[in-house]
């Protein structure tokens, strides 16, 4: 009977290491994923701000004269000056 309680001990020690052991696996695996994840977030916010220029950069390569596109940025500064006041009051 003491013999047979210190198998079963002795397998739940060796069940408990294999789990711990289990547990770090997935915890550094977790945290492996995770820093995966982080990069594909920073990839897809410098891909969407890549976008975004091609987008404003198009926008101006429709109009091939400088002075329509220069006429044009001017305008967009001035209306965003007109918002940043509006928003200040």
């Amino acid at each position: 009977m003491l013999e047979d309680i210190r198998n079963n001990i002795a397998r739940l020690i060796s069940r408990y290491e294999e789990q711990r052991q289990r547990a770090d696996s997935l915890a550094a695996k977790l945290s492996d994923l995770e820093t995966e994840v982080r990069k594909y977030r920073e990839q897809i916010t410098e891909l969407n701000q890549q976008i975004d220029n091609l987008r404003l950069l198009s926008a101006f390569m429709a109009d091939p004269d400088p002075k329509d596109a220069r006429a044009r940025v001017d305008s967009l500064i001035k209306e965003i000056d007109r918002c940043i006041r509006l928003l200040e009051n």
